[in-house]
């Protein structure tokens, strides 16, 4: 079942927008998620209307129900890669999943870390 946005553009408001050169369309979305270093942004039953003057483009998002999600900071260290980074670096299991931690994962990054790079 399909609700209909909260709000709606009028094709007055369209038309004003035309004849100042501003093409608009209305985005049938259910749901825009923004993605911030931080945070996670939900918004549900929004209206979106994308604009396109000049050969760019914007889009909007209006209304809808707003929910924020902080990201977790803390990233899942497989052992299998603790065991890679140690096989690389001859550090402790201590320091190869501290390193995998800063790195948020990142492989490469954490044997870096450990071999005096960053």
């Amino acid at each position: 079942m399909s609700k209909t946005p909260s709000y709606m553009v009028s094709s007055k408001d369209v038309k004003k927008l035309k004849k100042m050169g501003i093409e608009t369309d209305q985005i049938n979305a259910i749901r825009v998620i923004i993605e911030t270093p931080d945070t996670i942004i939900t918004i549900d039953e929004p209206t979106v209307i994308q604009a396109k003057v000049g050969g760019q483009s914007a889009i909007t998002v209006m209304g809808g129900k707003k929910s924020e999600t902080v990201k977790s900071s803390r990233v899942e260290v497989s052992q299998e890669d603790v065991n890679f980074v140690i096989a690389q670096t001859g550090k402790s299991e201590k320091e190869a999943r501290e390193a995998l931690e800063r790195a948020n994962g990142d492989i490469a990054k954490a044997i870096s870390i450990l071999s005096g790079g960053s």
